[in-house]
């Protein structure tokens, strides 16, 4: 049933802008792997249905940490998007399916030992296929509210670097002091909630979402379900941002701030710390962040070809995981070449720090070291409009903040847009 399912859902797939406006319509003859389909793909597009499509495949080789070897991870993205106002009349509606389906394990888990992992498409349950987002939106007040509500992942929206968007590792996504707590709605587990979008002016936005605490069933990794257990409790995200050139037709590249916090309304145990009676301590969960990116250069005097930089600081308590803190940095180079344009060249550093707790209740709190390091290398190879290959390499000292040796892979990342 599975496999219907894909095959199915591979004939619907396209990588491409879904809401375009008809004076913008994506050429997917020349942008996608399968084409128009003989003109049917413009029609559902100006009827208000548009299809995505992702294959990826992520393959590593790893020297150093637990141990050494080689993985492959196969990622399939499969999006149905829909402008309800062009498809059935309803004024600022939209809605959107995503399935996803994720095979292989083990290039962090069995090689590598990382707190913050290796490959941001990298899953807890080997073979995965489920929906991922189902949510339906309400725009309102000229498009200055947007309300949504349904199966809903945090990392689409919040805490986003779009310069860092080029990176395999996942630290640049969800920052690793969130993503080890009880239950973030997160890729690949998504959790049902309500997000709400204000657009203060042109150039500033606030953003606040609530979800059930822990997504799906725990006791059924492989399966999507909406689920409200008692204990569940809720999380909570808000952001405040700045676009400063957001008003600006003409720019291209990257200017962001922003500022967020979140938090679960239930306790978790504290990690170290007990009661009288040698009870753990019960802690709430709760953290945030800050982080900006700029275009600082113009390459060869070309609107398209630019340079930026991002930073992002991110933290959490120290009481229950591992990671309290993380700290990214990093450059971003679109066209670094004037012969390929569409390129991007990227360099990270990341620092995790590890919880003082945590290392105290390690078999050997003395082999434990106070931050795991992270560099990263990567450069995308635009071999077509749909086909990308990126070559990249990736350094990590004190893999899990433990006294493992410092870990060195290499390999590349396959994309291709159906």
């Amino acid at each position: 049933m599975r496999h219907s399912i894909l095959a199915v859902l591979s004939c619907l797939a396209a990588v491409s802008p879904v809401m375009a406006s008809e004076d913008a319509v994506p050429n997917f003859a020349e942008d996608n792997l399968t084409g128009d389909w003989g003109g049917a793909r413009v029609g559902a597009l100006k009827k208000g249905f548009g299809f995505e499509g992702l294959a990826r495949i992520d393959a590593l080789r790893n020297r150093g940490g637990i141990s050494n070897g080689s993985r492959h991870i196969t990622h399939l993205d499969f999006k149905l998007k829909m402008d309800l106002e062009k498809a059935v009349g309803w004024t600022g509606g939209s809605a959107m399916i995503n399935v996803l389906s994720d095979g292989g394990w083990g290039p962090n888990a069995r090689h590598v030992g990382s707190q913050m992992g290796v490959t941001n498409v990298e899953v807890g349950a080997p073979t995965t296929t489920r929906v991922f987002q189902a949510w339906l939106q309400q725009s309102l007040f000229d498009d200055r509210l947007a309300v949504l509500a349904g199966l809903y992942p945090i990392d689409s929206e919040f805490f986003t670097v779009d310069s860092a968007g080029v990176f395999i590792g996942p630290q640049y996504g969800t920052p690793a002091d969130l993503a080890l707590t009880r239950g973030p709605s997160i890729f690949n587990n998504s959790a049902f909630g309500l997000r709400a979008k204000w657009n203060v002016t042109k150039t500033m936005y606030a953003m606040a979402a609530v979800l059930d605490g822990i997504p799906n069933d725990p006791a059924r990794p492989k399966v999507a379900a909406i689920r409200f257990a008692k204990g569940d409790g809720s999380f909570s995200i808000g952001e405040l941002g700045w676009l400063p050139e957001a008003d600006n037709d003409k720019f291209k590249g990257h200017a962001k701030a922003a500022i967020g916090l979140w938090g679960y309304s239930t306790k978790v145990n504290d990690q170290r710390d007990t009661d009288a009676g040698g009870n753990p301590l019960l802690r709430f969960q709760r953290g945030g962040y800050v982080l900006g990116e700029r275009t600082l250069a113009r390459l060869g005097g070309s609107d398209e070809r630019f340079l930026s930089a991002f930073g992002r600081y991110t933290w959490g308590d120290d009481d229950s995981t591992a990671v309290k803190n993380s700290l990214n940095l990093g450059l971003h180079a679109k066209g670094p070449l004037a012969s390929r344009p569409d390129d991007i060249l990227g360099f990270a550093w990341t620092r995790a720090g590890m919880s003082r707790k945590w290392r105290d209740v390690q078999t050997v709190p003395a082999d434990t070291k106070a931050s795991e390091d992270a560099l990263e290398i990567s450069w995308r190879f635009t071999m077509t409009p749909w086909l990308a290959v990126q070559p990249n390499y990736q350094y990590i000292r004190h893999p899990g903040g433990a006294a493992l040796p410092n870990a060195k892979l290499i390999g590349v990342r396959v994309d291709v847009a159906l």
